[in-house]
């Protein structure tokens, strides 16, 4: 069975009442290790569902305003209702990309949407850059007719200069990879405060993409949520 395009439709506009987009997807192969449906079959296709900026945080600090204090992991919290809701209402199962044990997300986003990784790891989008974000996937146990996905152009070939390889004042991305324990003193060190209050320097120093730069107050509560899940 092939899923309707009115679905699709309706799934979409589920999501955008919360700020969130849909972020492409695929109908599995027979060689892929596909993950289970609704009801605990191998699914045939996947949806994966996201951000584009920072559209979803005032409907994530609305929801935010009416949980309790010391919840955990709030945006994550936030993100699992409204995906399972949208799942509940269309047949699917929701996964997140912090379930255990993880599922591949970047693979799925990589063949979803056609993008390669930039230097810092993240996902580079040839018009939101850097600012954007997979929240989870809806998962289906039929197939879903998506129009075919174009090879998309890779921003960071075209980029010389490699900005978000020279801002950090401790070197935390490099061609060698991510150094994380030198990030994660330096944020939480006496010098990290413009890292705290407006995000990674590294990131906003990339070119494309800037009109959905998430605003200092998102990147502040992501800085401070990694350096409190760090440990």
């Amino acid at each position: 069975m092939i899923l309707a395009r009115g679905m699709i439709e309706g799934i979409t506009a589920a999501l955008g009442a919360n700020g969130l987009i849909l972020r492409g997807g695929f109908v599995f192969s027979d060689n892929d290790d596909a993950a289970h449906g609704a009801s605990g079959v191998p699914a045939k296709s996947v949806l994966l569902v996201g951000q584009a900026g920072a559209a979803p945080w005032p409907h994530f600090l609305r929801w935010r305003e009416r949980q309790p204090q010391q919840i955990a992991n709030p945006l994550d919290s936030w993100s699992r209702q409204v995906i399972g809701d949208v799942a509940a209402a269309f047949g699917a199962r929701a996964v997140s990309p912090s379930d255990k044990p993880y599922l591949p997300f970047q693979q799925w986003a990589m063949r979803a949407e056609g993008l390669k990784p930039s230097p810092l790891g993240i996902l580079m989008h040839p018009q939101y850059g850097l600012w954007h974000a997979y929240r989870g996937a809806l998962l289906f146990e039929d197939e879903i007719a998506l129009p075919q996905q174009g090879e998309m152009i890779h921003l960071c070939d075209a980029c010389v200069a490699k900005p978000c390889l020279k801002s950090c004042p401790v070197d935390a991305y490099s061609r060698e990879g991510f150094a994380y324990q030198a990030c994660l003193a330096h944020v939480r060190g006496a010098n990290g405060g413009p890292c705290r209050s407006g995000g990674c320097l590294d990131r906003n120093a990339c070119p494309y993409g800037t009109e959905y730069r998430y605003p200092p107050d998102v990147q502040a509560f992501h800085m401070a949520s990694f350096a409190l899940a760090a440990g």
